[in-house]
Formats: C-alpha cells, sequence, structure tokens
C-alpha cells in the first residue's frame, strides 16, 4: 500500500467477525439487532450487515438516514432528538422507508402531528441514567401525557421506548458495565409496566450502546439493541473491557517524519485533524491518543503499549516510543495508529482503503 498521508485503514476479516460476533448475540436471544451507523457511515459496509441477516439500522441524522435509504435499506430509525427545522427531509424520508423518530416533549409531538405528511413510527426518547437527552424514567405522568397526544394524530403511532445508556463508557469492569445495563432494563420494565396499566400495551424496548451490548450474553428482557462503534471498536473499548485491542478493525496509516531518540520520540504525520483528538488514560495510567502499531501487506502488528501517541497537534503525532522501536523505525517509514474513537477518526478522513485496493467512501453528509 502506497500510503503519503494520513490514511484510513479498514480491515474487512475483522470487521466482518465484529459484525457476526454481535448479531449471534441477537439471535441468541431473539431481539432485533438494529446497529448505529454513524460510525462507519459506508453503504459497501452496509451490506456487510445485511450479509449478516441485519434489515434495519440506526442513524443519527436525518441526511445520514436519506443516504441509507437511497442505498436500500428500508427499516431506519434517527436516534436524535427531532430537529424541527428539518421536516421537509422527514417527510422525504418517511416516505422512502418505514421510519421511526424520537420525541421527548409534548411540544414536538404537537410540532409533527401539524406538520408530519408521512406516517412515522415514534419511540419515546426515555433517560434511563445517562442524563444526555430523554424524559426521566420514573416521570411517569409525562410519559402518559405523550402516549395521550400522539394518540390523537393520524401520522404517529408509537413503536416503543429507547434510549442510550451512554454511562457505561465510565465502567473499566463487566461487573460495572452489567451493572449499568441490569439497571436501564429495570428502569424501562418499570415504566413499561405503568403504561401497560394504563392501556398502552406491546412496547417494544429498544436499548444501545457498545459496551453494554460487548460484555451482556443474554438480551431476553428487552426487544432491540442497537450497538453502533462495535463494528469496529476502538482504543477507547479496548480500554472499557468491551473488546480486545486485536478486534480494533481501523486504524490510520502515518508517515513517520521525524525521530528524537534522547526524549525517546516519533514524530508523524497525523495529528488532531485526522484522528480527533480524543484521549483516554490506558489500563496502565498512560495518557495515551492512540494506540500504535507495524503496517503489514494485510494488516497490521500492534507494538507493544510502551508505545502510544502521547500528544497531538493540528498536523503532528507525538510517540512515547521504547528503544526497541525507535531502533527499527526510521524516518519515511510507516506507522498504524489505532483510534480511540473510531467514530470521529471515520468521520473525519472520510474514505477507507481496504488492503485489496478497495477505496469505500463515507457518505457525503452534510448535503
Amino acid at each position: 500500500m502506497n500510503v503519503t498521508k494520513p490514511t484510513l485503514l479498514l480491515d474487512e476479516t475483522k470487521t466482518r467477525a465484529n459484525i457476526q460476533r454481535m448479531m449471534y448475540k441477537a439471535v441468541n436471544s431473539e431481539v432485533n439487532m438494529r446497529p448505529h451507523f454513524k460510525t462507519h457511515q459506508s453503504a459497501d459496509v452496509g451490506e456487510w450487515f445485511k450479509q449478516a441477516g441485519i434489515t434495519s439500522a440506526t442513524v443519527s441524522s436525518v441526511d445520514m438516514g436519506l443516504y441509507f435509504a437511497e442505498n436500500g435499506w428500508d427499516d431506519i430509525t434517527v436516534a436524535f432528538s427531532v430537529n424541527w427545522r428539518e421536516i421537509d427531509n422527514i417527510n422525504r424520508l418517511a416516505g422512502m422507508c418505514e421510519l421511526g423518530l424520537l420525541v421527548e416533549s409534548l411540544e414536538s409531538v404537537a410540532f409533527l402531528a401539524e406538520n408530519l405528511t408521512q406516517p412515522v413510527n415514534i419511540w419515546l426518547d426515555v433517560d434511563a441514567g445517562y442524563h444526555r437527552t430523554g424524559f426521566a424514567w420514573d416521570n411517569h405522568d409525562h410519559a402518559l401525557k405523550l402516549m395521550q397526544a400522539i394518540d390523537k394524530s393520524d401520522k404517529m403511532s408509537v413503536k416503543g421506548m429507547l434510549t442510550h445508556a451512554g454511562h457505561s463508557y465510565e465502567g473499566r469492569t463487566d461487573a460495572e458495565i452489567i451493572a449499568v445495563y441490569d439497571e436501564t432494563v429495570s428502569r424501562f420494565i418499570s415504566l413499561r409496566d405503568c403504561l401497560a396499566g394504563e392501556g398502552y400495551t406491546g412496547l417494544v424496548l429498544s436499548v444501545g450502546d457498545t459496551p453494554c451490548c460487548s460484555v451482556v450474553d443474554d438480551f431476553t428482557a428487552i426487544d432491540e439493541i442497537r450497538p453502533g462503534c462495535y463494528v469496529f471498536y476502538d482504543v477507547m473499548q479496548s480500554v472499557i473491557g468491551s473488546c480486545s485491542i486485536d478486534d480494533v478493525a481501523i486504524g490510520v496509516a502515518c508517515p513517520v517524519v521525524a525521530k528524537q531518540p534522547a526524549r525517546n520520540q516519533i514524530v508523524l504525520y497525523g495529528g488532531g485533524v485526522h484522528l480527533s483528538n480524543y484521549s483516554i488514560d490506558d489500563r496502565k495510567g498512560q495518557h495515551i491518543f492512540g494506540r500504535v502499531a507495524k503496517l503489514t501487506d494485510d494488516g497490521w502488528d500492534i507494538l507493544p503499549d510502551s508505545t502510544y501517541v502521547k500528544g497531538l497537534s493540528q498536523e503532528h503525532g507525538v510517540l512515547h516510543a521504547d528503544e526497541d522501536v525507535l531502533d527499527t523505525v526510521n524516518i519515511g517509514d510507516v506507522l498504524v495508529v489505532l483510534p480511540i474513537h473510531a467514530c470521529t477518526t471515520a468521520n473525519i478522513l472520510k474514505r477507507y482503503h481496504l488492503f485489496d485496493g478497495r477505496v469505500f467512501d463515507l457518505a457525503p453528509i452534510p448535503r
């Protein structure tokens, strides 16, 4: 592979294995698999999901929904609060697929009732502990008012309740992550039971975060899972414990442009504008901006964790390197940085390079 500048690499074998492993869990628990496509944003990668038997998708924007609908996906949930200003494209998308929208406020229900021209499925956006969006899981009165308001519209049908347990990212042990999942499910069931007592039955329970979906094996208490980052995984997920570092399926190939042996440093052409500025404390307490690997003909070989990206500026990536690495890496070589957060890195670089020479472009977003 001829790498001249920071280049996003995609390992197809690892990606397909990640997809299949999660699909196996969903099938065993008899739950619907609705993966979040914000991580890969690629119709080509989307075909690998179809080949694994997956027929429904989650997206993070209306534009992304339009892109995947145009590429043959006909069951799409936009897992983002309804943006009133996009109502024209919401109606367009609803005419192309079975569309799911999130609501948490009576104001948004009223707006949709007035402005929808196509039927949509509605998910109640529930805050089960993450405190980003959604109404509080124990605000039963508000949930009931939402259901009653939605019932009055001939364009909206309630599908179920949806949440993102993003606080699972704070876990560092299986027990901590499973505790988040168990609490989320318990709170969901409490709300569902309350609504059932008011005559609203059959509500689907949908959860989605890569740590919980990776660590938990039994999803029989719910109906649907929506993990996203698992398709590629990343360094953050390996630190959390969602995966092994060997499961990470994307990396950024970066030319080596300088060495400072006295400081145990290697400098790469590959900075924050390529990798993002996400960082994390690894399990050794090192503050890192990425793990490092050596490029091979069909992938990469991960270096010991004593070599890592210790700092980023706009175009520069500075590695702390042990002596063995310093002795074997030369200016002009190419190293691979495994990103802290795969979703952001993929979104920045916009083009996957596979080891067989194929190139996959990400969705042309924003439009």
